[in-house]
This record gives C-alpha cells, structure tokens and sequence, in this order.
C-alpha cells in the first residue's frame, strides 16, 4: 500500500469487483486515512476522533502520511530497531546474507482463564 501511495497508484489496491462501483477518490481517502493510522511515529497517528472527522469530512485536507512502521513486499524490509536501537532497515537480500530472521517484538499479552 506504501509503496503503491508514493506511485500515486492507491487506487490499484481496491478489489476489482469493486472498481466499477466506487468512487477513486474515495477510495484513495481511506486509503490515505489507513497510511495516517500505521505511521512509525506513534505520535503522528491520528486519534480516533480525529479518523471519524477525516472521514465523514470530505472537505477536510489530510496531512501527508509518513513511511508505516514496517513494510512487506517484493523487496521485504524489515526494522532492525528492537535489535540494534536504531532506526535502520535491512533488505531481504541483506537478511540472507546475514544468517539471521527477521525479528518482530511484540508487547502485547494475552491470557486465558480456564475454569478448574
């Protein structure tokens, strides 16, 4: 989606049954909304106030997303930040010649309660 944005080719993503009966602009919109949401700066994600105004407001102009957290596609990147403490990003081509998996860290748990 990232990468099909910075093309100003957004619109390729939407299913094609849906092409015919849609609007592109409003398609490119949620889109555009969607990029906002996964931005890697947490604190340049809009609240969720702010994604309902977005989108029952046409007129509003959206500010420009910045690159999501992390991105998947042909060429896979990857964030080395929980590895390294930096920012920096390694191709999927570099991942092989390195030996090492990609790692994700995730902070989340969750429990199940089961009854005796």
């Amino acid at each position: 989606a990232w990468r099909l944005w910075r093309e100003n080719k957004a619109t390729e993503l939407l299913d094609e049954s849906l092409t015919h009966s849609s609007d592109g602009s409003e398609v490119a919109r949620c889109i555009h909304i969607g990029l906002l949401c996964v931005q890697e700066d947490a604190t340049r994600r809009p609240t969720m106030s702010s994604i309902v105004l977005m989108l029952n407001s046409s007129s509003l102009t959206l500010p420009a997303p910045s690159a999501p957290a992390f991105i998947l596609g042909r060429s896979r990147v990857y964030s080395d930040t929980s590895i390294t403490g930096s920012s920096a990003a390694r191709t999927g081509s570099d991942k092989s010649r390195s030996g090492s998996a990609p790692k994700c860290e995730n902070d989340m748990t969750i429990s199940e309660v089961e009854a005796r």
